[in-house]
């Protein structure tokens, strides 16, 4: 698909604008059958939705939950079962540490665990990173046989770990069992070449315990998203856009540079966020804009918080909107339900915004309402084709 598109772009001087709201779908609420979209009060994203076509985006397969790195892979157009980057090169890229070919690099929680070393709190009740910066200094001294350990803040219970050092391999399993009331994992190598970074990793848990013991409720760490640095075809080079990403959160910095757009320097608020597109508009043909707040309340499980973030975010879409895009999207990498308090494996809304997008019956941009949408449910690195044909930055195929 990147290799046809790459054949049809043509010059063109629209603008695109991509706003993603991370863990955007949800589900109903048992006690009103309604979603927080559909409990939310955005009137400007009705309005949106009511002029644009819409539809539901699937990441991944049916039934398979997305992580945000497969998620947002698609929404630049890359079909995340062919691409697969691990969330530690990631966050790596993200705090522009100087990732290396051959290093692995994981992507770090603290937690919490009990005296019996079971998971109570997988975020350790989202320490600050001032906290964070200190623990860390503890996980420095951590030395391992053969290689340099980096331990490195991102923000609030989230660091990244790097080996480097000479035969190291990404093919590891996880420590993060993924739910409470159950130990940390050992990790385990996913091919033979990787049974000595394992055993790497695994002393650096039992370690970082051991460090950790007396700093309740940050005692333990999680490590996932063990991975090498990619090649991956580079977004301005296959679209033939000047790109821009904007991201408070490190990991979408990551995975934008990774993929070559330039990353923009903004706070660490959506209002900043708007404020930055506004700010560099001349600059770029295409921006890709994060919203993190929907996903932060859904995984907490907060149904009434992820309302009012959506209803935060929709206050911005006028700004948005006055800056005069050609093509507006708004879409997520995933839903994050509130009552599933974790990433979900329901398909996302989307809406796509153009003068040339068409007549769609959908007046509400909701999980049902969508599901009505003239996009249909397509899988997510088909959008990316649709956002160009709507910037009139692709010419036909065949004669």
């Amino acid at each position: 698909m990147l290799d046809l598109i790459r054949s049809l772009v043509v010059s063109n001087t629209t603008k695109i604008v991509l706003l993603s709201l991370d863990g955007l779908g949800g589900l109903p609420r048992p006690e009103t059958g309604r979603s927080e979209l559909e409990t939310a009060r955005v009137p400007n994203l009705t309005a949106l939705a009511s002029a644009a076509a819409c539809g539901l985006l699937r990441h991944v397969a049916p039934g398979i939950t997305p992580g945000s790195g497969p998620g947002h892979l698609g929404l630049f157009g890359y079909d995340p079962l062919r691409f697969q980057v691990g969330r530690g090169v990631l966050e790596s890229l993200g705090i522009e540490f100087d990732l290396r070919g051959g290093d692995v690099a994981a992507r770090g929680n603290f937690c919490t665990v009990d005296a019996q070393g079971r998971i109570t709190d997988r975020r350790a009740g989202r320490i600050g990173t001032d906290v964070n910066v200190q623990l860390t200094e503890r996980l420095r001294t951590i030395r391992l046989p053969g290689v340099e350990v980096f331990v490195e803040p991102v923000k609030e219970h989230r660091f990244v770990l790097v080996l480097r050092g000479p035969r190291l391999s990404g093919r590891l399993s996880e420590t993060d069992p993924q739910t409470l009331g159950k130990p940390p994992l050992p990790v385990r190598a996913l091919e033979p070449a990787a049974a000595a970074t394992a055993d790497l990793v695994n002393r650096f848990v039992t370690e970082a315990g051991r460090l950790l013991r007396d700093a309740t409720p940050a005692n333990m760490v999680l490590l996932r998203g063990f991975d090498q640095l990619p090649e991956l075809p580079r977004f301005p080079e296959v679209y033939g856009l000047r790109a821009a990403a904007i991201a408070a959160y490190p990991m979408y910095r990551g995975l934008a540079k990774l993929v070559g757009m330039d990353v923009l320097k903004t706070g660490g608020t959506f209002e900043s966020e708007v404020a930055t597109l506004g700010e560099h508009w001349d600059a770029y043909d295409f921006f890709f804009v994060h919203y993190k707040d929907t996903d932060k309340a859904g995984e907490d499980g907060d149904f009434d918080a992820k309302v009012a973030a959506l209803e935060r975010f929709d206050a911005q879409v006028p700004t948005v909107r006055a800056l005069g895009p050609d093509v507006l999207v708004v879409s997520g990498d995933h839903a994050t339900p509130s009552i599933l308090a974790g990433h979900g494996w329901q398909p996302v809304p989307a809406l796509l915004w153009s003068r040339y997008c068409g007549a769609d019956p959908v007046t509400a941009f909701t999980e049902r309402a969508c599901a009505a949408g003239t996009l249909g449910t397509i899988p997510a690195h088909h959008l990316m084709p649709l956002v160009m044909a709507n910037a009139q930055r692709l010419t036909k195929f065949g004669a």
